[in-house]
Order: C-alpha cells, then sequence, then structure tokens
C-alpha cells in the first residue's frame, strides 16, 4: 500500500511543472494582450473622454446637447455615459498607456471566456483562439463598444454554460443588461444571443439533436422568462424608455451606411476585412468536415453574425468572439474524422487536449519555463512601444490636425466653427468650450438629413454656401485638399489664415450673406 501511494505521488506534477498544453495556452494570452496594446484612440474616443471628464467634474450626466452649436440644447441619448467615466477615469489616472493596458485587459478577458466554451484538440483550439482575436481585433478601441465587447463575451459565456452545463441565468442576465444599457447602445447584442439561444435549443427540440446537449422545454421557458427579464431594465437608465428604440434609430440613418465606413459592408480588399472572410470560410469547412449534424444554436449564432457582419464592418469583432468556440468544436471533429479518414488509428497530438494534466518531466518543464520567460520579454519589449508618451504624441500630431488646433488655441480667430466630421471628436477634447463644433462622430444625434447637407457642404453641392451662412459660420477647418478647401481659396468672402499638409483654416473676411 505504502509502495502504491509513493508511486502514485511520484506520477504527480510539480506545483510548478510547466507542460506543453500550459505554455501553448500562456502562449495563447499573452499573444491576444500583446496584440491589442496599441494606440488606443480613434475619432470617437476624444469627445467620450471629454463627456467622461464633464460627468465626473459636474456630476450629472447630460440629456442635452453640450458640445456642438449646430445643435446645441437638443435632446441626446447619451448611451454610454457609464462606459465614459469608466474611460475618462483611466485617462486621468495614467493617460493614453492607461487606456492602451486596459484595452488589452478586457479584450484578454473577452476571449478567456471564449476559451472556457471550448474542449477539445488544445493546437485547434489555439488556432482558433488566435484566428478570431485578429478577426475581433478591429474592433479593440478605447470606446464604449469595448465594453460591450466583454459583456458580449459574458453573456455568451452564461448561455453556453446554460446550455452544456446546466448554469444558472437569473439573476445574472438581466443584471448584465441592466448595466449594459448604461455602458453602449451595443446592448441589442446581449438580446440577439439570447434570441438566438432561444430559436437555436427550440429547433434542436423540434428535430431531435441529440449530438450535443439540449436545453429542454422547460429551460426554453426559463430562457424566455430571461429575455423579457433582460428587455423590461433596459428602461433603468437615465434616457428611460428612449433606449428601447435607440439601436432602431440609429441603423435607420441612412447616411451612416452611405458615408461612414465602419457602418458599411467591409471591403475584402482591404486588410484588415481579409482576416474575418478567412475564419468564415474555415468555419463554413469545418461544419461541412465535421461528419455529424450541426447544433441548431451554432447555426443561428453563425448565421446570425455572418450576417451582421456582411451588413456592416464594425459587426466583425463581435462575429470574431463569437465563432471562436464553435469553429474550435466542430474543427476538432473535422481533424479528428480527417486523420481517421487517412488511415490513422491514432490521431497526432490527441492526448493534448484543453483539459490535459498529462504528467511532464522536469527537463521538459524547465525548458517550457525558459520558452516562456523569452516570449514574456519579446512581450514586454513590443508592449513599451505603444505606452510611451511620444508614441501616442507622434500619432496624434501625424493623423489628427494637432497643429492647426494649436494656431486657433493661440491666435482664437472668431466662431462659429464648421469643422470635418472626422475631426470633430478631437476639436471637442482639445477646443471645447470655446469652440463647440458643427459636427463630430454622434451620428444619432445629428440624424440623417443634417449628415447630409454636411455631405452637401463638403462635397461643395448645389446650396453650400447657404448651409454655411444659417449656420453663421466665421471659421472651417477642414482637409488641405478636400473639394471645399479649393473652393473657398477663390472665394472673395473667406480668407486663409493657416495651412499645413493636413488642415487648412478660413476665417470668413465679411459677413455672411443673408
Amino acid at each position: 500500500m505504502k509502495q502504491q501511494a509513493s508511486n502514485q505521488n511520484q506520477r504527480k506534477n510539480h506545483p510548478f511543472a510547466l507542460s506543453v498544453s500550459g505554455l501553448l495556452v500562456a502562449v495563447v494570452f499573452i499573444s491576444i494582450f500583446t496584440m491589442a496594446v496599441r494606440i488606443p484612440f480613434s475619432p470617437d474616443t476624444w469627445w467620450h473622454l471629454r463627456a467622461g471628464q464633464y460627468i465626473i467634474e459636474n456630476r450629472t450626466i447630460p440629456t442635452t446637447d453640450l458640445f456642438s452649436h449646430s445643435m446645441a440644447g437638443a435632446l441626446w441619448i447619451d448611451h454610454g455615459w457609464l462606459a465614459q467615466i469608466f474611460w475618462y477615469g483611466f485617462y486621468a489616472l495614467g493617460g493614453w498607456a492607461a487606456l492602451a493596458l486596459a484595452v488589452a485587459a478586457l479584450a484578454t478577458l473577452a476571449f478567456w471566456l471564449a476559451w472556457r466554451q471550448i474542449q477539445g484538440n488544445i493546437f485547434v483550439a489555439a488556432f482558433a483562439m488566435i484566428l478570431g482575436a485578429v478577426v475581433s481585433s478591429v474592433g479593440w478601441i478605447a470606446r464604449p463598444q469595448m465594453l460591450s465587447f466583454v459583456l458580449t463575451a459574458v453573456t455568451a459565456y452564461l448561455l453556453h454554460r446554460f446550455k452544456w452545463r446546466g448554469g444558472r441565468l437569473l439573476p445574472w442576465l438581466p443584471l448584465i443588461m441592466l448595466l449594459w444599457a448604461n455602458i453602449h447602445g451595443g446592448f441589442a447584442i446581449g438580446l440577439m444571443l439570447m434570441l438566438a439561444y432561444l430559436l437555436g435549443e427550440a429547433l434542436n427540440n423540434l428535430t431531435r439533436h441529440r449530438e450535443d446537449p439540449v436545453v429542454s422545454r422547460v429551460g426554453l421557458k426559463h430562457l424566455l422568462l430571461v429575455i423579457a427579464l433582460s428587455l423590461a431594465v433596459v428602461v433603468i437608465n437615465p434616457h428611460t424608455w428612449r433606449m428601447w428604440l435607440y439601436p432602431f434609430q440609429t441603423v435607420e440613418i441612412g447616411a451612416l451606411r452611405d458615408f461612414i465606413q465602419e457602418w458599411q459592408s467591409p471591403d475584402f480588399h482591404l486588410p484588415h476585412a481579409q482576416p474575418f472572410i478567412l475564419m468564415l470560410v474555415l468555419l463554413l469547412v469545418a461544419l461541412g468536415r465535421a461528419g455529424r449534424r450541426a447544433d441548431w444554436t451554432d447555426l443561428a449564432l453563425t448565421a446570425l453574425w455572418t450576417g451582421w457582419a456582411l451588413f456592416a464592418g464594425r459587426n466583425i469583432a463581435i462575429f470574431g468572439l463569437i465563432t471562436t468556440p464553435i469553429l474550435a468544436r466542430y474543427a476538432d471533429v473535422a481533424w479528428t474524422r480527417q486523420w481517421e479518414t487517412w488511415g490513422y488509428q491514432r490521431v497526432p497530438f490527441a492526448s493534448l487536449t484543453t483539459h490535459s494534466t498529462a504528467r511532464v518531466s522536469r527537463l521538459t518543464s524547465v525548458v517550457n519555463w525558459l520558452l516562456l520567460g523569452l516570449i514574456i520579454m519579446a512581450a514586454v519589449v513590443k508592449i513599451s512601444v505603444p505606452l510611451l508618451p511620444q508614441t501616442s504624441l507622434k500619432v496624434e500630431q501625424e493623423s489628427l490636425p494637432y497643429q492647426a488646433v494649436e494656431f486657433i488655441k493661440n491666435r482664437q480667430p472668431p466662431g462659429p466653427m464648421f469643422n470635418n466630421y472626422n475631426w470633430g471628436g478631437y476639436l471637442i477634447f482639445k477646443l471645447w468650450p470655446d469652440y463647440p463644433v458643427y459636427i463630430d462622430g454622434r451620428t444619432d444625434l445629428y440624424d440623417d438629413a443634417f449628415i447630409r447637407r454636411y455631405i452637401d457642404v463638403m462635397t461643395a453641392n448645389e446650396g453650400w454656401p447657404q448651409t454655411l451662412d444659417e449656420a453663421g459660420i466665421n471659421l472651417v477647418l477642414v482637409e488641405t485638399n478636400g473639394t471645399l478647401a479649393k473652393l473657398l481659396k477663390l472665394n472673395s468672402e473667406w480668407a486663409e489664415i493657416y495651412q499645413d499638409n493636413m488642415a487648412i483654416i478660413f476665417v470668413r473676411s465679411r459677413g455672411p450673406s443673408r
């Protein structure tokens, strides 16, 4: 008996033993974190930070527009007020470096939750995770959408646990929806996930699907109750019932799809869109080659997020997150089946699974720790570059009208100002309240007709001078080589006072025509 106990103890791994599987998992998550550390701002990040600062300093949530002169006092649904506090808090603590690390931590957390939904060959799982992260990385930026991304992962995990392990949905999903409705208008994503599970599991019951766990009819009633409660709590926010309508009102703005890239269908000629189509093709191949009936919930989730990703590029990030466990699950079955088709009785690496606990020799463990140390050192070197203050300043100067804004601060030309749409958020952060903007990224505030009038001015369509006159514009800040800039140079009513390779500034030389 003593000898048997001694042998069992010898077979146990040392607490700090590092297996090949453990090394691979560490590499996956270090890679995701490292990939996510970048300069975290986009055109909208700037106005979100300013809004967060306003909320903190004034201890009030705005319900009317503060930042523009064109819509001053108009009803504004600041759906991301809680996220704005979150992001500004990090910015106040550590600037852009703190924001970059926060984005990376959130991305890694989201994919850790995706990992919790995967079982099977660890190499297949690792490949699916890295590919899904690359696909999703297009949306990793310091905006409310990033918190929506994490809440999507939490919701997907809870629904997966409910289906596969009988986990609880109450009170968690309604509480998550309550939080989500105060963080971002993307709370609709959570409701869509629940509806996809409801539809998929209903079809699993109808078709007598037995290859995977199936939610019972009692469970479906429970899920329906959770959906109703989750929808009900959406009204608990500063804008009450209006949040129910907000996602529909935003999608209905035609100018979003016509002129704003993230709302357009993806252009697969662009490098950042190509991993998405690769992942979609691999997912379809895995479903086809798995040699078994697909789970209806997996099909519902795949169809739903493929459709939304093709509808608007901003949804590609959610596609990558949601379909990563699905790809891993079916690719694992297809991988095993393919080797068996080739006549191999033992599938290569079959013993290395996501839950592998095989004994590790001391030498293997030491080598793995050395490799991990080298990987961590390389990751730290890569991560350190975006965290340097001079790096974010360089990107700001190269991608935004930094010098033009400094000129306006110093010279204080008279407003009101007409500005480029993509610079609106930056100008709010840098020049408000002295210079409220004409337009910025809050498309739900400006509505379709206003955005189209703005486009008419920028492209010098008929009536553009009247639009500037009606708004009382005295200051114009636009791109140097744009159509509007070329025409204003020829117009005696306007005088150029500043120009660089990116931006040009005009002031009105005489009063607007009425």
